[in-house]
């Protein structure tokens, strides 16, 4: 991303000179699903991230522009609503989320860009969340914890976008760091940085680049699934909060009988849930090979059971299952499209991405599109 064009953008669009904010897009080693489950997931930071460049004004006016896009829209502080405009939805249901919680906030300018692929799966409306918040925090002389922001950035994609997510996405945002994936506990909260030490092979994602229209309701459904899976478990073990509390033998004494579809899916999120675990372990160890393995296993799970994989994703990861260079593969994100991560030995990789650009090409007739990422560090300042 070039800062200095950026921050010429803003000052061309506003007349005035910005402070700069970024914060990252993540991809998610493993726990696809688990998160609004109370289990674990284990995203990481990317060096991949949207930009915001900032100034204040000196009216409760909010004037947006949003370089992918080359529109501009304006809203009015004391009657922030929801607007037809999808991107601007992220922003605004910041501001509204902000002053909910009675913090203070002045009208602002905001020039919005970034090298996050949208539809990727690599949770640009996060970074754009997180982003936002960040920058109004510190434009205004707030003082909010990390958590918060976190938090923030989440009820705004569940009020404003209308998307009810889970608290992975924001949070690695806010708390990622460079050389670590993230254990995180969806239900306490608690964390812990896990090293993520590759040696000698790196993650790289293939981008379907396609987005196919029920993945935003197929992901709604699968909640309500879930939940209606752990409500009949808590009939009769009222602890039961989440299907992070329920055991394989429960799901099958009181929610198999009642409906397998229901079944297949809590199954496959108890199983995702300790496969994350495994991971951790992996990881620590150094045990890539294993890493691996417990990424095919999950892809075949979302596919065959929880059903939010698509074809464009099933035919990448079957072509790398049998490449010795590829340690491990899967789909990541919600589903119904975006990329599939990979672990592949460098030296291997243009060669990858070459031949399956080929087939995918002849296959769908799409372009597939690449990107070798690294960690990165969450959502700072940087001028």
């Amino acid at each position: 991303m070039d800062i200095t064009q950026l921050k010429n953008n803003f000052i061309s669009t506003f007349g005035v000179v910005p402070t700069i904010f970024k914060s990252p897009g993540r991809i998610n080693i493993l726990g696809e699903h688990t998160d609004y489950n109370g289990g674990f997931v284990m995203p990481a930071a990317i060096n991949k991230a949207v930009y915001v460049a900032v100034s204040l004004r000196n009216d409760e006016e909010v004037h947006l522009y949003a370089a992918s896009y080359q529109e501009k829209i304006m809203a009015t502080i004391s009657t922030i609503k929801k607007t037809e405009t999808n991107w601007a939805n992220y922003i605004l249901g910041v501001v509204d989320e902000l002053l909910k919680r009675n913090y203070q906030i002045s009208g602002f300018n905001l020039y919005i860009d970034g090298d996050v692929p949208l539809g990727a799966g690599l949770s640009s409306s996060a970074a754009v969340e997180c982003a936002t918040a960040y920058a109004l925090a510190n434009m205004n002389g707030l003082t909010i914890p990390q958590m918060e922001l976190a938090l923030i950035a989440q009820s705004a994609e569940h009020h404003f976008a209308g998307v009810k997510c889970g608290i992975m996405d924001q949070f690695a945002s806010v708390f990622g760091k460079k050389n670590e994936a993230i254990m995180l506990d969806c239900r306490s909260m608690d964390y812990q940085y896990i090293p993520l030490n590759l040696e000698g092979y790196s993650l790289v994602l293939l981008n379907t680049n396609v987005k196919h229209s029920l993945a935003d309701s197929a992901y709604n459904k699968r909640r309500e699934q879930c939940t209606q899976g752990v409500a009949w478990v808590k009939a009769h073990h009222p602890s039961v909060n989440y299907l992070r509390d329920v055991t394989e033998e429960q799901l099958n004494e009181y929610v198999k009988p009642k409906d397998l579809d229901i079944y297949q899916k809590c199954l496959f999120v108890v199983q995702e849930i300790d496969r994350v675990r495994k991971a951790a372990e992996s990881l620590k160890s150094g045990n890539l090979e294993e890493l691996g393995k417990l990424m095919f296993t999950t892809h075949h799970g979302l596919s065959k059971n929880y059903e939010v994989s698509c074809k464009e994703l099933d035919f990448l990861v079957e072509k790398v299952s049998a490449l010795e260079y590829v340690l491990g593969a899967r789909m990541m994100g919600g589903g119904f499209g975006g990329c599939t991560i990979n672990i592949v030995k460098n030296e291997a990789i243009e060669q990858l991405i070459e031949e399956l650009s080929k087939l995918y090409a002849e296959e769908f007739d799409r372009k597939l599109d690449a990107y070798v990422v690294e960690t990165g560090d969450g959502a700072q300042s940087i001028n």
